[in-house]
């Protein structure tokens, strides 16, 4: 049976949040004057990337809500003892900073106009509805999905099958009726595949080799490659070059 929808990953995929963390991430760091702890803006980076990807993955574990790991976030990387509200603060000020950066890919709303006629859309992040749905507006894309779900609501969070079982619902498709996209290899790659529906993995940087790549998911390298997957009759795009 044909793919009918496609539901995407947010972060990495349709929004360039590295970007965005990055940029937001150094004006925070000039504006709270904690550059003179570090001996680059790069290293202080670095060191905020780390520490939210092991806060994001007690999230993802059940250890945390979506609140605390951030509000942990701040405190590891500032070494203090804070309350919740001087966290929330803190983390408020970098927001502003990161909110400014906000874009999505250049290769976003031509794959969706391409793909708006021929197939039906939705969201699985694993972030909370809060975050999500705001950006989405914010980018202008809010109204391009169907159904918008995310980890913290849900209860279960990617690479868990129930995820994206829970998109497919949303749907009402079954899981080989339906592609998932996102960055993440494993995460989003593997977990799509093992669930069932067709993966799509966008590799933009291309900086895994070949074997370091999941077996399953379609490895893509822009959205221009996502309706040839598909079999959209589109005339857009081309034949993935990875697979």
């Amino acid at each position: 049976m044909s793919i009918r929808a496609v539901v995407w990953d947010v972060d990495d995929t349709l929004f360039d949040y590295t970007t965005a963390d990055r940029v937001g991430m150094r004006a925070h760091l000039l504006a709270e004057g904690l550059l003179d702890g570090f001996d680059s803006v790069e290293q202080a980076i670095v060191r905020w990337r780390e520490i939210t990807d092991a806060q994001w993955a007690r999230f993802s574990a059940g250890e945390a809500t979506f609140q605390g790991q951030r509000r942990d976030r701040v405190r590891v990387f500032l070494g203090q003892e804070l309350t919740d509200a001087e966290a929330d603060a803190w983390f408020e000020r970098y927001i502003g900073h990161y909110e400014i950066a906000w874009a999505l890919f250049p290769d976003v709303l031509p794959v969706l106009d391409a793909l708006a006629a021929s197939h039906r859309h939705a969201v699985l992040s694993n972030s909370s509805i809060h975050v999500q749905d705001r950006k989405l507006r914010v980018l202008g894309v809010h109204d391009r999905f169907e159904a918008i779900l995310c980890a913290a609501e849900l209860g279960v969070s990617k690479p868990e099958a129930g995820a994206f079982h829970a998109a497919c619902e949303a749907l009402d498709l079954a899981p080989h009726q339906v592609a998932y996209v996102g960055d993440h290899p494993e995460i989003d790659g593997r977990g799509a595949a093992d669930a069932g529906l067709l993966s799509v993995w966008i590799d933009r940087d291309g900086a895994r080799t070949s074997g370091d790549a999941p077996t399953g998911p379609h490895r893509i390298a822009s959205l221009c490659e996502l309706p040839a997957i598909l079999g959209s009759d589109t005339r857009f795009g081309a034949p993935s070059t990875f697979r």
